[in-house]
């Protein structure tokens, strides 16, 4: 037998000289004459036909694999096996040299195919369609390329930043960009980003040489000169506490990532000196350095207001009946440019295109997560609470007063509210004695509670209206959620017309059959909130992210995750012209825990219009990746984690070997109160606490109480009520876990029991932990036991009107 279950009768009866191949070939003249069972070949043409043996499986009834009939029929299937069958395969190579080619064994040949399959299929998965239509090859295993407008769409969207004033950085837009010819940025002096042409003695000779031969997209600087200035020689501050930064004071982001970028080796606890010292919160504290500390200049002043000479300005964008079927759907439309920003004054010290508004999207009932976050913002933010101003004086103190929106989502993220939702969401808020002392008059300027409708949010940006319905809204990195209908069930009402469908949530109604259980996958449309580690409301996580670009392209301002605590005075960010986020620990990434966007930007619009085109993905992840293939991530500046997360590198084990302190290797660090630890919190309190940096992210933790000995609002005789009625809970809830009777606990719990009307019978921690600490400090502030971080006393009058101390 031959190596295919051929007997030697049947070996061809030509072998070309030298071959080594048993397999039967034959050229294409003699392929009709020839059957490969006869092993016939042929030695002319140019191409080789071989032809590939696969063997015959065998084929049994049922009567025959019990043994009862069938046999002579099983024997005749058996016999067809015996034979082989062929797959004919033309190869383009000469006979001839086939012959010649030296063939491997069996098993090689083998893993050669699986080999060629396997490519076959990852070549197959290359090709790939967009959620929102079209599609192509791309590299398989890798993310696609997310870009959905052209190059000149994208150049618009660089030359229409520019020219409103919003690029002050000097970093210049990608070469592969189609912009004008030497476009002039409004933001930036000419000394920080001049042309490489020779300039004149003539100013207007030189201003159209700049613009005339600068390279094409090159960005030359038309703006108003800089003057640096140290933060620590001006600016009246009382004894003790540093002074606030003067108004219009802005911050260089390009100086401060020189010295905070610790991918070129700069470690987090020198960001935070530079921040520090820079910033003047080391009034009365300072270490005399030398010279050293003339390097930490990172404040200027500009010395007139920014003006650009380029006016009519229309953007070159694609025609609709040119674009390609794999961009988005509808071409790129822009909105007019913003008019430059103008210096601050004393008579107008905001600018109504540029509004200061803090966002917050919180969901479920108010806890102390964004009560720390709002008594934070009271506690550093520039908003007069140490004065008697009447409502809308912002011109008395020659400073823009920040705004703090706290957006509430009534019920479960994908949950459409009813009509009432929005008075019964202000009755909980007034009943909630975490959130009830911000409803008092003396912060209704500056603290302001509204509730989030997806429907309405949705519907007011231009480049969702349209499409957002047909489309899941729940989608992170990828990973699209949707809830599944129970099993047995009637059919809901349907919704009203104006009111998404949400996934395809169906609500069920009384049936006479039983009730079928849920999955506990099926639990996380319900879910309101996060009470614990394995509890998480992952749904309302997504929703935050898609509300951060809402929030602030619709309205302006500055969004904030509710995990994050103010440590210090906004003004320099919030004079600085562009737009950022800050880095995701080590990786080249965004992360939109703080984002600033302008109010109907050229860069939202993008950011819409791509999400739009890849299934309404809004993780930050996804977002870095959109910039990213745009070419725009030079337009939302990447700040470093320092001023906004400074724990986060050494949580991942980075520079732990030259830490900041406080030193966390874990996030959770801030919530505890291990005795083996330094005491540090309550020797240092807030002045010690990562002093420099803006803002401090602690990244979740919702179920961990800030102060676990003192879980209320500890306000004073002020907010009495709310406290009294939380401590007494408190005190109930501890007489149970102590073994207590149900109906002890229960009459404490009511208050009736006369011995928890004071703080002193309330047990106290020996060692407090950073949170509490912090928690604590905001709170004297409130109860007018001690000044704020910049030495301001809150004062409850306003205006002539004293307020009611009872």
């Amino acid at each position: 037998m031959s190596l295919f279950g051929q007997t030697k009768r049947h070996t061809p009866p030509f072998t070309p000289k030298g071959r080594r191949s048993p397999l039967p070939m034959f050229s294409g003249a003699d392929e009709k004459r020839f059957h490969p069972a006869s092993g016939s070949t042929s030695t002319s043409g140019l191409f080789t036909t071989v032809y590939l043996p696969i063997p015959r499986i065998p084929f049994r009834t049922s009567a025959d694999e019990n043994g009862t009939a069938g046999s002579s029929r099983y024997d005749y299937h058996e016999k067809r096996t015996r034979q082989t069958r062929y797959v004919r395969v033309c190869l383009p190579i000469p006979p001839r040299l086939y012959a010649r080619l030296v063939h491997p064994s069996r098993p090689i040949r083998a893993l050669l195919a699986f080999l060629l399959l396997l490519g076959v299929l990852v070549l197959l998965l290359g090709f790939r369609r967009r959620p929102g239509g079209g599609g192509g090859w791309s590299p398989p295993f890798s993310e696609p390329d997310s870009l959905v407008l052209t190059h000149e769409e994208v150049a618009a969207i660089w030359e229409w930043e520019v020219l409103s004033g919003h690029h002050p950085s000097i970093q210049q837009p990608p070469d592969h960009l189609p912009l004008l010819s030497a476009l002039t940025n409004p933001s930036v002096p000419y000394s920080l980003a001049p042309s490489t042409t020779n300039d004149t003695s003539s100013p207007l000779l030189a201003h159209h040489q700049r613009t005339s031969q600068a390279p094409e997209g090159h960005l030359v600087g038309s703006g108003p000169e800089r003057t640096f200035v140290a933060a620590w020689e001006g600016g009246e501050a009382v004894h003790g506490y540093p002074a606030r930064p003067l108004p219009g004071l802005v911050m260089d982001l390009d100086t401060m990532l020189e010295r905070c970028d610790f991918g070129t080796y700069k470690y987090v606890r020198d960001c935070l000196e530079f921040l520090r010292v820079g910033g003047g919160l080391d009034n009365g504290r300072r270490v005399r350095r030398g010279n050293y500390l003339s390097t930490f200049k990172q404040m200027y002043y500009e010395t007139s207001p920014p003006t650009h000479d380029l006016k009519n300005w229309t953007p070159r964008l694609t025609p609709s009946h040119s674009r390609d079927h794999s961009l988005s759907r509808t071409p790129l439309t822009l909105n007019p440019l913003l008019p430059l920003p103008t210096s601050i004054s004393s008579t107008t010290p905001c600018d109504p295109d540029r509004p200061r508004v803090f966002h917050m999207f919180w969901a479920g009932p108010f806890s102390d997560k964004p009560y720390m976050a709002v008594m934070s913002f009271l506690f550093t933010q520039n908003l007069g609470l140490d004065s008697d101003i009447a409502s809308g004086s912002d011109t008395i103190r020659k400073a823009c007063r920040p705004q703090f929106w706290v957006w509430i989502n009534p019920g479960p993220a994908a949950a459409v509210p009813n009509p009432s939702a929005k008075r019964e969401m202000y009755e909980q808020l007034a009943t909630n004695p975490w959130s009830a002392p911000f409803l008092h008059e003396r912060f209704l300027d500056v603290v302001k509670f509204k509730m989030w409708n997806t429907t309405e949010q949705l519907d007011g940006v231009d480049e969702l209206r349209d499409h957002w319905r047909t489309m899941p809204i729940f989608n992170s990195g990828g990973n699209t959620y949707k809830p599944a209908a129970p099993a047995q069930q009637t059919t809901a009402a349907p919704a009203p017309a104006d009111e998404p469908n949400m996934g395809d949530v169906v609500e069920a109604v009384e049936t006479t059959e039983a009730p079928v259980p849920r999955k506990k996958k099926d639990g996380l449309f319900e879910k309101v909130g996060s009470t614990s580690e394995s509890d998480y409301d992952r749904l309302s996580v997504i929703l935050s992210d898609m509300a951060r670009f809402v929030l602030t392209h619709r309205y302006g301002g500055i969004y904030l995750d509710a995990d994050t605590i103010f440590l210090r005075d906004w003004e320099e960010l919030w004079n600085y012209r562009g737009q950022f986020a800050y880095r995701w620990s080590w990786h080249q990434k965004y992360n939109t825990a703080v984002l600033k966007l302008h109010k109907g930007s050229a860069l939202g619009t993008f950011l819409f219009k791509t999400a739009l085109e890849n299934g309404m993905d809004f993780h930050p992840m996804t977002v870095s990746k959109y910039l990213k293939d745009a070419g725009l991530d030079k337009l939302l500046f990447r700040i470093p984690d320092a001023l906004f997360d400074p724990a986060w590198l050494n949580m991942e084990r980075y520079q732990r070997e030259r830490p900041p302190f406080p030193y966390f290797p874990e996030f959770s660090v801030f919530f505890s109160n291990d005795r083996m630890d330094t005491a540090g919190p309550q020797q240092l309190g807030f002045d010690g606490f990562f002093r420099g940096a803006f803002s401090y992210h602690f990244h979740n933790f919702w179920w961990l109480p800030f102060d676990k000995s003192r879980n209320f609002p500890d306000l004073g005789p002020r907010f009495i009520k709310g406290e009294k009625a939380l401590r007494d809970a408190q005190r109930a809830a501890a007489r149970l876990a102590a073994g207590d009777s149900e109906s002890e606990a229960g009459l404490t719990a009511v208050g009736d029991s006369p011995d928890v009307s004071t703080r002193a019978d309330m047990d106290d921690e020996v060692d407090l932990s950073w949170s509490a600490v912090m928690k604590r400090t905001f709170e004297g502030y409130l109860r007018q036991e001690r000044p704020n971080m910049y030495g301001e006393w809150l004062s409850w009058e306003r205006g002539n009107k004293r307020e009611d101390r009872d």
